[in-house]
């Protein structure tokens, strides 16, 4: 059988070899681009009153979420515009072009002016540096999860497409990784001062150092195939809003299995060192210790689950995502808002992520199974885009916003509530483990269908 990533004429070695170069060059510049995305998140607790000033910490910490949440707002622009050059102009091109952006944006924050140094000018270059970052990300996701399916053997896309949350969590632990770093070499004044523009200026080297591999990876087999040969479809119908209105309930369904996925990733992902320092009174360094390590493991998991959903199909994991975050929310929230202790801290936050791994192993690939190749990366882009801005990058602010009203226990069940729409999802749509990606794999089912009603062999 051929998949979308198979070189005809090549022998399975140099298959095997071109996969995994693609795997990596992929999974390398997300891993990259996010770092740079949620970086901002990890040491928001340290230039929040270099941009905002006050003496409230809970309304600093909400003005910063306020301009990672816009940030969001961008997503949807970038999805668009990125989403439609990766199904025009090839996954490669786009990938690219992301980075460039990422990196330019990591510079903007490194360099930005203090509220005392230019007053709010240094809030309008954060906040422009952020929604440069927002449409880099909205690109980045769908040409990823695009690409990384794309270039997956057909009876191992789970496993492929799980490396996008593999390099995804990487980028966020190499963050984590560089304050816990700064946290015991630097003084917290100096953290505040100046140390937290480190991170940024590390970013923006490592986009450079991506750029350069991106521009050595080799497209997919199954847009090769979409935009050249006799029945290759004409340029100016690929990637646009018309020909994805036709498929408007494959994105629908994107929007809505999104939906509880991405408010319980950024609970128990950004949020999560946030609010064991603020409501669990946990010291910053412990709470960015907690978080470490929980994401570490939950890194490891990702390409497990990922198998595993190759072999028994992708909706049991996310049913068992749905079941989990809409029952267990309420409990684990509440018991890490009482967390004495690192280790209790730690199992907590564990159990929250193995159960979010059932969407996040796998939601690029099925993604991805739901629409056609020459509409594959706008599909995946704007519909997921939207909902990451509606739901996702408002989970923080949401947070703070119930926290400061008194009212903390209700987001818990505002996640809860999300969850439970994206369940009702799952357990109604189809399992997207067989779908076809290119027409090579379409013809070899129509064989294999073709295959019993052969005259047998003498």
């Amino acid at each position: 059988m051929t998949s979308s990533a198979t070189l005809p004429g090549s022998p399975p070695a140099e298959e095997r070899r071109k996969r995994r170069l693609a795997l990596i060059g992929g999974s390398l510049g997300n891993l990259v681009e996010w770092y740079d995305w949620f970086v901002y998140a990890s040491f928001a607790i340290y230039f929040a009153d270099s941009f905002f000033p006050g003496n409230n910490p809970t309304t600093q910490l909400m003005n910063t979420a306020g301009i990672f949440a816009v940030g969001f707002l961008m997503r949807p622009v970038g999805g668009w515009i990125l989403g439609r050059a990766a199904d025009r102009h090839g996954r490669k091109s786009a990938l690219t072009l992301t980075v460039t952006m990422m990196s330019v944006a990591a510079l903007l924050i490194a360099v930005a002016p203090t509220y005392g140094q230019a007053g709010y000018f240094g809030a309008l270059v954060l906040l422009l540096a952020r929604l440069l970052q927002g449409m880099s990300i909205g690109g980045e996701y769908a040409a990823s999860a695009t690409y990384l399916t794309e270039a997956s053997a057909r009876n191992r896309r789970g496993l492929g497409s799980s490396f996008q949350y593999v390099s995804m969590t990487c980028g966020q632990l190499l963050g984590l990784g560089i304050l816990i770093t700064l946290q015991h070499t630097l003084t917290t004044a100096q953290l505040e001062s100046w140390g937290w523009r480190i991170p940024f200026v590390v970013g923006a080297l490592f986009a450079v150092i991506v750029f350069w591999l991106r521009r050595r990876l080799q497209e997919t087999d199954a847009f090769k195939e979409e935009s050249s040969g006799e029945d290759a479809h004409d340029d100016s119908t690929r990637g646009t809003l018309k020909v994805l209105w036709q498929h408007r309930r494959q994105a629908g369904l994107v929007m809505a299995l999104t939906l509880g996925g991405t408010v319980a990733y950024y609970t128990y992902t950004t949020y999560l060192t946030k609010y064991l320092v603020g409501s669990a009174g946990m010291a910053k360094t412990t709470a960015t210790l907690v978080s470490f390590t929980a994401l570490t493991l939950f890194a490891v998991l990702q390409p497990f689950a990922g198998m595993l959903s190759d072999r028994i199909g992708r909706r049991p994991l996310l049913i068992t995502f749905a079941v989990g975050c809409t029952v267990g929310t309420y409990p684990i929230m509440t018991a890490l808002g009482s967390a004495s202790s690192y280790w209790t801290a730690l199992g907590l936050s564990l159990l929250a992520l193995v159960i979010v791994t059932g969407y996040t192993s796998i939601n690029a690939a099925v993604k991805a199974e739901l629409f056609p190749t020459r509409v594959r990366a706008l599909g995946v882009a704007l519909p997921y885009a939207i909902a990451n801005a509606l739901f996702g990058g408002t989970a923080e602010y949401v947070a703070l916003w119930f926290k400061s009203s008194g009212h903390e226990t209700m987001f818990f069940w505002y996640v809860s509530g999300c969850a439970l729409i994206s369940l009702v999802t799952y357990v109604l749509m189809p399992d997207t483990r067989n779908a076809a990606l290119s027409r090579a794999e379409a013809e070899a089912d129509d064989a294999d269908r073709e295959q019993p009603k052969a005259a047998p062999v003498s």
